[in-house]
């Protein structure tokens, strides 16, 4: 399979094609800058070649001059869910170690890991008993 494009933003991986007017709105919901002012430094990767990936089979498709700490996936929970919680992959720490991450949210992971603000493991632990990060 094709690696991915080698970019200095986050790479946001479509792996679901069932709902194009979901991914129009996760998109558009990135491109919407948070009530601070914030927004994610992503690229998106719209591909069906990629479609159905796992996030370890996603890792192995990741240029070696990639170097942003990590990897989103927009899958078909994120496709399915109206706050389209994101598959945020971790490449800092353990392999394939992820977490979801609403979709509005997404800047507060992307920013503060790519700054080395803050380590990935801070986000795991504000994360909502289900699992989703939604803020702090």
């Amino acid at each position: 399979m094709t690696q991915f494009p080698c970019t200095s933003e986050a790479l946001v991986v479509r792996t679901d094609f069932s709902a194009d007017d979901a991914w129009d709105a996760l998109r558009a919901t990135l491109f919407s800058p948070s009530k601070e002012g914030f927004l994610a430094n992503v690229a998106f990767v719209d591909n069906r070649r990629y479609e159905g990936l796992t996030p370890d089979q996603a890792l192995d498709l990741i240029p070696a001059e990639y170097q942003h700490p990590l990897l989103v996936l927009a899958d078909f929970i994120a496709v399915a869910s109206a706050e389209q919680p994101l598959l945020v992959v971790d490449r800092r720490g353990e392999r394939g170690r992820w977490i979801r991450v609403v979709t509005a949210e997404l800047w507060s992971i992307e920013n503060n890991l790519s700054g080395a603000n803050m380590d990935f493991e801070e986000f795991v632990g504000a994360a909502d008993d289900d699992g989703v990060f939604r803020g702090f």
